[in-house]
């Protein structure tokens, strides 16, 4: 008996890996033009905020109403379908915004859709995704993935700028629907495993789906070391979140700081994130350390927001850049951990429910944040954000230790052969 020796550039994922940097450029030429043209167009930043919000909130309800549909479906079709529904929606709006004039009920409606189809599309892939990898190389697998969007989000960003101001939106939206219907034919291509669970069942009744429900639920109180890990993600992105509008902010009254120089530190962290991932691709992380490993960076992570807006400039570039380098590469064994430790046919409702908490959370906290920046200072505020995420590090990560270890540690065996 022999082991194969494994590569993890297989068929399946390297086309994955080739639609996942084709959505992702064409999402970063749509959304800064979007944000732009909005604001040109109204003069109202209440108005652009709502733009946002509508992007969000389909993140609330709907992937956890999909979610058992998508663990009992083929994740291929949904990948494709929502990609292909996708392409024929930009198609439309370019259609649509070549002849009339600028409508904003038109972009809100578009923007609600497409975070719809978009919640859908996340599902399924956080689910089928760590299929396309082979055993024994996930970590390599999800520093590639979460590289992709840093990457895209320095280089498109200028790019993206260029495109508004140069070619018009309809231009822009048939440019977008190009992009994505290559994404659906390279998806299409991607050879299919046979899945486990209940992917075989023909008819599916409203009484299985509320069963799946219930499965999904008693899976989560079952599993505490999941519940701890995710409901401390919940908090401290909610307080990421809100620590952003509120260094926003400080930059913007600040004497002596700019936007432009707000544009760098948010570019630094970027860098740090793309550095951080190429550095987990190469440097394989053992199962029994990447507890221990992520408690450093979760410690190192809020005492760096803690001390953002207390630094000089040039430290606050260093901070941003630490913070995106050990964010990604926490981010990226907790993903290897976690989607190895879920059964396949969980993966979606375990993502969905979750995801529902952490939009929730992303909202509330940004509101707290706001609340916060009228009644004390800016820098008071990201301090009074950071210790509740220590706090919450310290009950739902150190305090259940045995439980979490478990988590961290689980792996999928890689394939054998004989030879």
């Amino acid at each position: 008996m022999k082991q194969t020796k494994q590569t993890l550039w297989t068929a399946g994922f390297s086309r994955i890996t080739i639609a996942t940097i084709l959505s992702a450029i064409g999402g970063e030429a749509m959304n800064l033009p979007i944000s732009l043209l909005v604001f040109d167009e109204t003069g109202s930043t209440l108005l652009s905020s709502l733009i946002l919000v509508c992007g969000i909130l389909p993140d609330v309800l709907l992937p956890l109403l999909a979610a058992p549909f998508i663990d009992r479906g083929r994740k291929k079709t949904w990948i494709v379908g929502l990609d292909g529904a996708t392409a024929l929606f930009y198609l439309t709006m370019g259609w649509l915004v070549s002849r009339y004039a600028f409508h904003y009920p038109l972009y809100l409606g578009f923007v609600l859709i497409i975070g719809s189809i978009s919640a859908c599309y996340r599902l399924a892939y956080q689910a089928w995704y760590p299929s396309l990898i082979p055993a024994g190389l996930e970590q390599k697998g999800y520093a590639v993935s979460n590289t992709i969007y840093p990457f895209i989000t320095i280089a498109m960003s200028p790019l993206a700028a260029f495109l508004y101001k140069e070619i018009s939106m309809g231009q822009i939206f048939y440019l977008v629907t190009l992009l994505t219907a290559l994404s659906v034919l390279v998806e299409y291509g991607i050879p299919e495993k046979p899945q486990t669970g209940h992917s075989g069942q023909s008819r599916y009744t409203i009484r299985a789906y509320f069963q799946d429900v219930m499965e999904g639920l008693a899976y989560l109180k079952r599993e505490k070391g999941i519940r701890n890990i995710y409901t401390y993600l919940c908090i401290t992105q909610g307080c990421n979140d809100g620590t952003a509008i509120l260094t926003q902010a400080y930059y913007q009254t600040m004497p002596g700081l700019t936007v432009t120089m707000l544009g760098f530190l948010r570019s630094a962290e970027m860098a740090g994130r793309f550095l951080g991932g190429l550095w987990q691709y190469q440097k394989e992380i053992p199962e029994r350390k990447r507890y221990p490993f992520t408690k450093f960076v979760y410690t190192v992570y809020n005492t760096m927001d803690l001390l953002l807006l207390f630094l000089p400039y040039p430290l606050m570039l260093a901070n941003r850049f630490l913070c995106g380098s050990l964010g990604i590469s926490s981010a990226t064994i907790r993903e290897t951990a976690v989607q190895c430790y879920l059964p396949e046919q969980m993966r979606a409702r375990v993502n969905a429910f979750f995801g529902m908490l952490t939009a929730i959370g992303c909202v509330l906290f940004q509101l707290a944040a706001g609340v916060l920046g009228q009644w004390i200072s800016y820098r008071m505020a990201v301090v009074v954000l950071s210790l509740l995420g220590c706090l919450a590090m310290v009950v739902f990560i150190f305090l259940p230790g045995r439980t979490n270890a478990a988590v961290y540690e689980a792996s999928r065996k890689p394939v054998t052969a004989d030879k």
